[in-house]
């Protein structure tokens, strides 16, 4: 990729140092605007003091040329080594992960678990997600998107491999845990370093099509699940876990770094999310503490040991994050917590349906190994399909339209699905593929809409922090469908009702563009291309 064009003239603010510019049109302190650019701005910081607020101009936009925009074809070797480098991550990703909800059931009669109990598990890689995200995020940002990319997928491996010893509850919740930091770690880095390697026209492409690798990777974990469990038992399905490492790590180290971060980080030396958060001391020290608070409040809430404390340590947690939040963004922190809500509402809708799928089948509709293989072959299918769908869709009329487009249409499918029951094995399996298609598919536009709301030099935190504090949305998701269920009489209803409601709240956000609209109303200004005039 070229590097950027000189772009239309500038004009200073006095607040920021001679790097900082804003694009003609734009507001200057003089009219209200607050500029945060290049240089320092000492605006009162995130707990009453007074230090450098992080500054969101990355100087620099990348080129649409007309060779970005020939389409697919223009893709050099390296780029595409790039691209299958990351997608090789997040088949991982999901190939892991999905391993606890197939084999949910024999875990909790192997543990003596009840369902709610059991369903935990699954929220356990969730709980430490958050951490993830914000480490490996940072390290993304400030030492490059490949180191962060290999460090995760050590993380979700060998936590992977270890789950297949557990000898209790809290063994497999601790290893779950080490398998939730890899997964956050590699979607803010894979995402960040694909889109990045790829130009600006073709990233809602990259991105859905790089989140079709997350249902493949489901779909043979499935295929694998009806051969090696009755054979083996359910430890074997996470001993093969290991496997496609060497693999994804042979690529991975003989991979360039991502030219934009290259560009407009490694090579200008700006401050990044990891010097923000841990460049000195004291805040390094804070920061810590308030990482360590974080933990011990989620595992107690999670592990249902809080008690009657609960609601009082989801505030704890709630302020702690929001602690980091005000740090990395500065005044646009609400944006931010715009974003986690988006993600939050995702995951509600769409986890209670990832997560206990497999239990439904096998509960409430009776399938053995092999039917509930065979129809979520078919989900995981639709899933990826619907993932490269939406990249092309969001290309053509913008990522957020694409996004609401998906969201609206899968509302049409939910009740279906789960209508029907066990009646037709064959339509409930078209069912699903169309569901999975939009509901899920069209999230492959996730990590394009949130990464618009950030500068290069902020994204792989920004979109490692907020997505995955959002995913304990995917935490709360598998215990409420479980109790639920037990409310309703069944899991169906709960899984219906869950998905139809957080799917209209989603469609809110996105359909009005709440967090972009936030952004835009606190006056600061960005480089983000989700804060600029036009963006679609």
């Amino acid at each position: 990729m070229s590097g950027p064009p000189s772009g239309p003239s500038r004009r200073t603010s006095p607040t920021s140092g001679s790097g900082s510019a804003a694009p003609d049109g734009c507001g200057s302190p003089s009219n209200g605007v607050t500029v945060i650019g290049h240089g320092t701005s000492y605006l009162r910081g995130a707990y009453g003091r007074r230090g450098p607020t992080p500054r969101w101009t990355t100087g620099a936009h990348v080129a649409t040329t007309p060779t970005q925009q020939s389409g697919l074809r223009s893709l050099q070797p390296q780029q595409w080594r790039s691209f299958f480098a990351a997608w090789l991550g997040y088949f991982l990703d999901g190939f892991d992960f999905i391993l606890i909800t197939l084999v949910l059931t024999e875990i909790a009669e192997e543990f003596q678990l009840d369902l709610p109990t059991a369903a935990t598990l699954v929220s356990a890689a969730f709980v430490s997600r958050w951490f993830g995200g914000l480490v490996l995020g940072a390290i993304g940002d400030r030492f490059g998107r490949k180191p962060a990319m290999i460090i995760s997928i050590w993380c979700f491996a060998v936590g992977s491999l270890l789950c297949g010893f557990a000898w209790g509850y809290w063994s497999m919740f601790a290893f779950r845990a080490l398998v939730g930091i890899g997964m956050a770690g590699e979607y803010g880095s894979s995402a960040t370093f694909a889109m990045e390697s790829w130009p600006q026209a073709l990233r809602n492409r990259a991105s859905g099509m790089l989140l079709s690798a997350y249902p493949v990777g489901v779909v043979v974990a499935s295929l694998l699940y009806a051969v090696i469990v009755p054979s083996l038992g359910w430890r074997w399905m996470f001993y093969i876990g290991i496997l496609p490492v060497v693999l994804a790590l042979v690529m991975r180290r003989s991979l360039p770094e991502a030219a934009e971060w290259q560009r407009e980080v490694g090579e200008r030396a700006e401050a990044t999310t990891f010097q923000i958060l841990f460049g000195t001391r004291q805040r390094a020290l804070l920061n810590t503490v308030i990482g360590i608070v974080i933990a011990v409040c989620l595992v107690l809430v999670f592990s249902k040991a809080a008690g009657p404390a609960t609601w009082l340590l989801a505030i704890i947690v709630g302020a702690g994050f929001i602690a980091y939040l005000v740090q990395m963004a500065g005044r646009l922190w609400p944006m931010t917590v715009a974003l986690v809500v988006t993600v939050f509402a995702a995951f509600l809708y769409s986890w209670p349906i990832q997560s206990l799928l497999p239990t439904y089948l096998k509960t409430d509709l009776g399938y053995n190994p092999a039917a509930v293989s065979t129809v979520l072959l078919w989900a995981g299918l639709g899933y990826a399909a619907g993932s490269v769908a939406a990249g092309m869709l969001g290309d053509r009329i913008g990522t957020r339209r694409a996004y609401l487009t998906g969201l609206l249409v899968s509302l049409l499918v939910i009740a279906p699905v789960f209508l029907i029951g066990g009646s037709s094995f064959v339509l409930l399996s078209v069912l699903l593929f169309a569901l999975q298609f939009t509901s899920q598919g069209i999230s492959g536009l996730l990590p394009k809409f949130i990464t618009d709301h950030f500068p290069t030099r902020l994204r792989a935190a920004g979109l490692g922090l907020t997505y995955n504090i959002g995913a304990l949305g995917g935490a709360l998701a598998p215990v409420i469908g479980a109790t639920l269920a037990q409310r309703f009489g069944g899991l169906g209803t709960a899984l219906m009702v869950l998905a139809i409601a957080f799917t209209i709240v989603v469609a809110v956000f996105v359909g009005f563009n709440v967090p972009a609209r936030i952004g835009k109303a606190l006056r600061v200004e960005s480089d983000a291309p989700a804060l600029q005039e036009g963006a679609r």
